[in-house]
């Protein structure tokens, strides 16, 4: 068993000035994002400009951490806002939901799609592939500033952690930065590489990323203000997830309906 690394929270400071690792991880995020999504628009079939590309992840970042904030104090930390309002802009300690913050991307893909002439679907098919980069990103986060504890394991594997209570623990931190992050990663940019039908793409990333925070919630222990929300065994996090898996499936087999194919 591994004790869980003591890491600071501090990346580098300059001076008084200090730089969280929580602030970096996500401008790397964001900064892998703006790569490979300019290296997609050079591709003759796609029809977007690197000043679209950085234009909607300036529209993708601030619905990210506005509703992700928004998101993780309606869900799961509304208490500790009701008694201090003003935490919901600490940032850097912390905290922040997924899914809130798809609903914040959703808002924000919706007016920049508006702005250039595009449908939501033209927009999120296009980006979708460059979300697990900061979903790993923000995983990676997570597991330097201690959150997200595993459960303990029932048979003790030698990559168990230690997170200062003596028990032997998941690295659930871990584990969903390989599948919401180099798993649907690899997934969305084999798939995106051929012509699907508008809307396909975006199906397949909601698909697959509930199912992945699905399962990778078994081993991940529920918050300790909210414990089990149903049938003793159901999170937070798996009941957010199940519309996801179901939208997903329905909005592909409603692409695949389509007779028009496109590439994205």
């Amino acid at each position: 068993m591994t004790p869980n690394p003591e890491i600071s929270s501090v990346a580098f400071s300059f001076g008084n000035y200090k730089v969280q690792w929580y602030g970096l991880i996500y401008l790397i995020g964001f900064v892998g994002a703006w790569i490979y999504g300019v290296q997609r628009c050079k591709r003759e079939d796609i029809d977007w400009t690197r000043r679209q590309v950085e234009d909607v992840i300036f529209y993708g970042a601030i619905g990210v951490i506005l509703g992700g904030r928004l998101g993780y104090t309606l869900f799961y930390g509304f208490s500790n806002f009701i008694d201090n309002p003003v935490s919901i802009l600490y940032i850097w300690q912390g905290g922040m939901s997924f899914h809130g913050g798809m609903l914040g991307v959703f808002i924000a893909l919706y007016l920049f799609g508006r702005k250039n002439g595009m449908s939501f679907f033209q927009v999120s098919d296009f980006i979708a592939p460059w979300v697990p980069i900061g979903l790993g990103a923000g995983r990676i986060g997570n597991f330097i500033n201690r959150e997200l504890w595993g459960r303990p394991m029932d048979t003790v594997m030698p990559w168990a952690l230690d997170y200062g209570d003596h028990i032997a623990r998941h690295p659930s931190a871990l584990y969903q930065a390989l599948t919401e992050g180099l798993l649907l990663f690899l997934i969305l940019w084999w798939y995106s590489s051929k012509p699907r039908p508008l809307m396909a793409v975006s199906a397949v990333f909601m698909f697959c990323y509930g199912s992945f925070r699905f399962i990778t919630e078994f081993f991940r222990t529920p918050d300790s203000h909210l414990g089990f929300v149903a049938l003793d065994w159901l999170t937070m996090g798996q009941l957010l997830s199940l519309p996801m898996i179901i939208f997903g499936v329905v909005v592909f087999f409603i692409a695949y309906n389509k007779s028009q194919l496109r590439w994205h």
